[in-house]
Formats: structure tokens, sequence, C-alpha cells
């Protein structure tokens, strides 16, 4: 399900003021004032508070293969006659933006009207289920989160840039049916459809590392899609030295003549390619900026608004809740020590029928004696996991210069292994990892499930541990025993495309 945007047809007009550079209390007001006008230079490229349509990127189209499906036209959805009067203000709101027009295809995807909480308001959503599943998928490899967090130890200042409306690409034929007006097709290419962050992910990367040249100026942006027509930029030419998310373009440096040197690059490539910035979500020169949670030269920390939600939900009463939940910690669990242990019970909880959740309640009602044991440990462990969710740790980031520390543990059912390193005689974490064993692993011995944790970051850290001497920190496990059962399960896991890893394990000790 996609949701349209609430438009204003004009964003606000941006002022220099308004773009945010530096921390006063950090920076000089000269070295501030530095970076804001380099910026202001490109000031066409700034898009204020508001929605509305931004200029096209330039040299890439989003085209909607699917191949040789009939066409589909869907019927209208129902509307209630108390919400016809809003949705046409917002129908006109899209008009006005020019980010929809009037269309012929005999492809469409209806509109449908979500309530907002207060029971008035109107929320525009078009259902491209239908659509999704008729499209080929386009295969381009996302960016790994571990590899955008790296090599972050050294640097000084950060640029978190959120990209204006970043996925209204250029759209060849993408319609929906709307109520009054008929059918209406995208000028942009819309959030929803199946192969967007693709798109767009290619175009960020192009944009920074410059594999494709961009087109000529006189040439039609409907028409012309470098990574089909497109020739190889010049090999000689210094990259953009960025790190993008999905949304967010990083970039750092060392010094603040750097930044600005590195801004000003940056800039350009964006006036090549025609992509808007959005003064509001945009930081510029900060020594800690929200990306993929919250980075500074301390390190990584989840961000708290984010997490504040989830401190305070109460017990999930059906299995589809408690999916909800993990799923919501998939990526905050690299700040939760021992993450996978705690979620495979609620895992258990979570593969439950209804008919047994509602017994268990019933039970626990009436006698809590005979409430079933799983259902007791999965309320201690969501307990406990939003503990840890209140009290998520910094994560430093990887120093070279100091000792690799690994700590490993093994449970019944799960393993799990944290990477740190020693300041003042205290360990620091670097990165935790954990995940549930397979039927097959269960029957491990202590010390087989332990060299598991350990090949698990070995395998998640390799860019930041290759070559280097690391010291193991076990519970269980014999220096011989550990050596042995390594070099056994590795040449198990080699065949199964796993990079088999060299470990010189010179002082293993017991903790």
């Amino acid at each position: 399900m996609a949701i349209l945007p609430e438009i204003n047809p004009t964003t606000d007009e941006v002022k220099i003021e308004d773009i945010q550079v530096g921390d006063p209390g950090i920076q000089t007001t000269a070295e501030i004032e530095r970076l804001r006008q380099r910026i202001w230079e490109y000031r066409h490229l700034l898009i204020g508070k508001g929605n509305a349509l931004p200029p096209a990127a330039r040299g890439v189209v989003c085209d909607i293969d699917v191949g040789d499906a009939r066409p589909i036209a869907q019927r209208v959805r129902k509307i209630a006659p108390r919400f016809r009067e809003k949705l046409s203000d917002l129908i006109k709101g899209l008009l006005s933006a020019k980010i929809i027009s009037y269309s012929r295809s005999p492809w469409a995807s209806p509109i449908v009207v979500i309530v907002k909480k207060n029971g008035v308001d109107i929320r525009l959503c078009i259902d491209y289920r239908l659509v999704n599943s008729l499209t080929q998928l386009m295969v381009y490899p996302m960016s790994l989160i571990n590899d955008l967090l790296e090599d972050l130890d050294k640097v000084l200042w950060h640029c978190s840039l959120d990209m204006a409306s970043g996925f209204w690409i250029e759209l060849e034929r993408s319609q929906l049916s709307l109520p009054h007006l008929g059918y209406s097709e995208w000028n942009r290419m819309p959030f929803g459809l199946k192969n967007a962050p693709q798109i767009y992910q290619r175009l960020i990367g192009n944009a920074l590392y410059g594999f494709t040249r961009i087109p000529p100026p006189g040439s039609d942006p409907r028409s012309t899609d470098v990574f089909e027509v497109g020739e190889a930029d010049d090999p000689g030419k210094p990259s953009v030295i960025g790190r993008r998310s999905y949304i967010d373009i990083l970039i750092t440096a060392d010094s603040w003549y750097q930044l600005c040197d590195r801004v000003d690059t940056l800039l350009e490539a964006c006036d090549k390619w025609s992509m808007s910035i959005s003064v509001v979500k945009s930081f510029w020169g900060m020594s800690k900026v929200e990306y993929l949670g919250r980075v500074s030269k301390d390190g990584l920390e989840a961000n708290p608004k984010d997490l504040g939600g989830l401190t305070d939900l109460a017990f999930p009463g059906s299995p589809r809740s408690m999916q909800s939940f993990l799923g919501s910690l998939n990526y905050y669990s690299r700040f939760i020590e021992d993450y996978a242990i705690y979620a495979a019970v609620l895992s258990i909880f979570a593969a439950m029928s209804k008919d047994e959740v509602r017994i268990q309640i019933k039970r626990r009602r009436l006698d809590g004696d005979k409430v079933d044991p799983r259902w007791i440990r999965a309320h201690r462990a969501f307990e406990a996991l939003k503990s840890k969710i209140a009290s998520t740790p910094i994560l430093r980031h990887f120093d070279a210069s100091r000792e690799a520390v690994v700590i490993v543990y093994a449970s019944d059912w799960a393993i799990s292994a944290a990477l740190v390193q020693e300041y003042d005689q205290i360990y620091y974490p670097i990165i935790f990892v954990s995940r549930t064993l397979k039927s097959n692993e269960l029957n491990y011995s202590p010390v087989e499930k332990e060299v598991l944790a350990l090949l698990k970051i070995l395998d998640l850290g390799y860019n930041m541990l290759v070559g280097r001497r690391i010291r193991v920190l076990t519970r269980y496990s014999l220096y011989v025993g550990m050596v042995v059962q390594i070099n056994r399960i590795t040449r198990a896991i080699r065949p199964m495309g796993v990079t088999a890893i060299t470990v010189d394990i010179r002082d293993c000790e017991m903790c």
C-alpha cells in the first residue's frame, strides 16, 4: 500500500539562514558562514518546507516492466459521503502541484481512503499489490548497513542530507483511479512501486561515484535513461566521498576545510543530476547527525525517539502483534546484547495459534498455576528486551590501534557474540551479533556452539578483523578444543560459500 503525500501547491521560500550549518559552540562564525555561502550558491537545489513537486532527476526513467501481462484497470473503492469533499481537496492539491495529470492508460490501481486517528481527516493510499505482483523485479544490490557505518572513528564533521521527494523520478506509466476525476497518472515515480528503491539507489550511486556520463542538456529526460543508452564517465574523474542509505546521504570529513571541499563536489553532482535537497531535514557540518541511528565521533547510538514507543508497549495479545514487535527490532538488535536468546523465546509465542493464545489468557486469569511455561518465559523475555531497549549502549567506532576482543556465548537455543575494545580497563561494545540455532545445530556441544558464535562475528566484522590478532573470552571452551572445532566447522561451511577465516587464538581466557 502506497501513501500519497499531503500536498502544498508551493514550498516555503528558502532563506540563507534556514540552512542548518554547524554548532556555534564548536565552530567559529566565520567557518559557519563560509560553508553556508558555498551551499547558498546552489540554492536552486534547496527545497523548503512543503511537498510541491521538485524538478525531475535527469537521466533516469522509471519504466514499469510487466512483461506480456494484459492491462488491468481495477474498480474504484467505496468512499463514505462525509469524506468526498476532503477527497476532492486532496486531488486538487495533487493536480495543482503537477504531481498527477489526466491519463488514458489502460492500467489503473484504486485509491484507498484511510481515516486518521481524529476520525475527521483522511489519508490517501494506492493499492499497488496487483501491479507489483505482475512487475518484473529489478535486481540491484542494496547497501550493507555495516559497510555504511565503518571507518567513522577519525571523522570529526558530518553532513546528513535528505533528498527532497527522492523517489519522484520521471515515470513512464502508472495510473490511479480517482472518484469524480476518472483516471490520472503520476508525473513522478511514487513510493510503493516494486522497483522504486532500486531505481533510486542506482541514481544516487551513479551520481556519487560517476560511473555513467550525464546526458547532454538538450536531451528529453522522458526518453533518456543513462543506464540504458549512456556512456561511461571519465575514469580519471574523482568521485564524491559519500555514504548513502535509502533516502539520506552522509558526507564525512576530518577537517572543516575538507568538509567544505566535499560539500562543493557533492552539490556539483546534485546540480548535474537535478537532485533536490530538503533544507528542513538536512544538516551540514555537525559533530552528531541522525544516520541509521545517531552517528558522532564517539560512536553509533540508537535514536531515542524511535525506541520510546517500544519501551511503553504492553505484552502483545496476539501472535501477529508479537511478530510486528520483533520485526520492529530487526535493525536495533545490533544495540542489544544476546538479542537472539530473548527473541527466540518470543518467536515460540509468535508461532502459537490464536486458539492457543486465547486458552493461555483464560488460564492466566482463572488459575495462574495452569499457565503454559512457554507463556511465562515469553513474558519474562519481553520485559528483559524492553529493559535492554531502554538502556541501549553507544557502539564505539572500531579503533585499529587497539586490541580486538571477542566475547562469545551460547545457550541451548541461540548463540551471541560481542566485539569489544578496552578503554581505561573497561570493555566497550563495537558490534553485537546473535542468532537462533538451526535444528541440526541444537545438538552441538557448548564448544561447537561458541565456535559458531565466533565465526558469525568474524564474518560480520571481516573488514575490521582480517589479518589481526584477536583475543577470545569464552565460558566453556578450552584453547585446544576451540581450535579443533574451528578447523572442523570452517571446513564444513566452506562449500556453502562462507569465507573461511584463519583465527589465531593465542590468549583464550575463561570468563
